[in-house]
């Protein structure tokens, strides 16, 4: 569109001695100063035939002209030189490194080197030149490079386990929760989310992939087949436990088990189901879990013994558990079978956390001296020799449990009464394992007899701690 020119306009008339395309013109008396005001243009180059005025070249006196005379700066910064047009030249590629004159011999001495990367530039310019003429140095580099793969140890594509509790320590030192989750409950809320994690990267069929639960029962290895989807089930049914204890809704609904038992609570959700479970049981299991840890943020304390509500007794049919061991003792089974379904399905998984592992070893030793009592009254554990009951709180015979590792620490299992004390100065026998191998031998995988790395003392003792802690397991 036209209109009227404007201030800063430039109109080519009959008159104007300049170019409709000229920019560097400056005001009157002042040539090559260019026009910022919007003022008359005059020439900016020589005078040609006719009284027309070349354009100025980039450059020239109209372009280094200023103000204050020739020489000064520019008041308005001309356009800058690109290198297309032919003033300003490129790099080009670097020069190419010379390969040394190195003898065969000499050449041989640096394949290793050059296989490790370590040669300077000439001197693996200087192999590679050799190796496409010398066929034995081309396969014992090929050997070489072969070697140094298998030198470089694969890294698991798996997140570390200890990176989520690395992760929340950090935020939660920036900005403390309002209401914390209480210390004796994180190892279930890690171990539940671990699981969750695992879950949700499996397809649809891989809930179906066959598992095998095992445990230890009646001194023998036991074992039940089911799916993926049939272990959520049970880690659901089986933390309905708690969630009752807590005051929230039972997954069992209306079904009714024979027993409050862990076992028979995942039968009878077992039969009661239509149809074999599906991953359709990871929403209400993962709902649950996050209840019964919002739950007990609410009600318990944040020291790591519970306090008063990680008292609360939670029954398991045959015996109770506090609150705060029973947490600790549902993260356990959390992991125990996240690996099951881990294996079932070839998936990679970590054991917890150094901290939490520990403090699921300090539960199963603290558990041991009443699984030492039942097993003697049950005639499966020998009775001291000679036999005598120790009082309540007196120290005893007693056997050193060292669990080795990151959740590893030393434990003295009291051997004659469940309520007598460990002592060092009564110690009867000495065993040494690995954490996660005993962890193993208490949810039952490792039989009793192949889980010490080391043991001293007692041969008898260290039996019958040893069929105790795998009694602990259960399905």
């Amino acid at each position: 569109m036209s209109g009227p020119p404007g201030e800063h306009e430039h109109r080519d008339t009959p008159d104007d001695t300049g170019t409709p395309d000229d920019t560097t013109a400056g005001p009157p008396g002042n040539p090559g100063t260019p026009d910022t005001l919007g003022g008359p243009r005059e020439p900016g180059g020589p005078a040609g035939p006719e009284g027309h005025r070349e354009p100025a070249a980039p450059g020239g006196p109209a372009a280094s002209a200023g103000a204050g005379g020739a020489g000064s700066a520019p008041r308005v910064p001309l356009p800058r030189a690109s290198a297309e047009d032919g003033r300003w030249s490129s790099p080009g590629p670097p020069p190419a490194v010379a390969p040394l004159t190195l003898e065969h011999h000499v050449l041989t001495s640096l394949l290793g080197a050059w296989a490790l990367a370590a040669c300077s530039p000439e001197e693996a310019a200087a192999v590679e030149e050799h190796l496409g003429v010398c066929d034995a140095c081309a396969d014992e580099a090929v050997r070489l490079r072969e070697a140094v793969g298998l030198l470089q140890r694969p890294e698991s594509l798996d997140l570390d386990p200890g990176l989520r509790t690395r992760v929340l320590k950090g935020c939660l030192e920036r900005r403390p929760p309002r209401i914390p989750v209480p210390g004796w409950a994180t190892p279930y809320d890690a171990e539940t989310a671990r699981l969750d994690a695992l879950l949700q990267d499996i397809g649809d069929a891989e809930w179906h992939a066959p598992v095998r639960l095992r445990w230890f029962e009646a001194d023998g290895a036991a074992s039940r087949r089911t799916t993926v989807a049939g272990v959520i089930a049970h880690l659901m049914t089986v933390d309905g436990l708690v969630a009752v204890a807590l005051g929230l809704a039972d997954p069992l609904g209306d079904i009714t088990a024979a027993v409050p038992a862990p076992a028979a609570r995942t039968e009878a959700y077992w039969r009661a189901s239509h149809y074999p479970p599906t991953r359709a049981v990871r929403a209400p299991w993962r709902a649950q879990s996050h209840d019964i840890v919002r739950t007990v943020a609410f009600t318990g304390g944040t020291g790591g013994s519970g306090g008063g509500a990680g008292r609360m007794p939670v029954s398991y049919g045959d015996f109770e558990l506090p609150l705060h061991d029973a947490m600790l003792d549902r993260a356990f089974e959390c992991w125990v079978h996240a690996e099951d379904i881990a294996k079932a399905v070839d998936y990679p998984y970590e054991p917890p956390s150094g901290r939490h592992l520990n403090r699921m070893i300090d539960l199963a030793a603290r558990m041991l001296p009443g699984v030492l009592a039942e097993r003697r009254r049950a005639g499966l554990a020998a009775h001291a020799a000679p036999a005598r009951l120790v009082a309540a709180g007196e120290p005893g015979r007693s056997l050193r449990l060292e669990i080795e590792g990151a959740g590893g620490g030393e434990w003295f299992i009291p051997l004659d009464s469940p309520g007598a004390v460990g002592s060092a100065d009564h110690e009867v026998a000495h065993v040494a394992l690995d954490d996660v191998e005993f962890c193993r031998l208490a949810a039952g995988h490792v039989p009793p007899a192949e889980a010490a790395a080391g043991q001293v003392g007692d041969r008898q003792a260290i039996r019958d701690v040893l069929f105790a802690a795998a009694s602990l397991s259960r399905m």
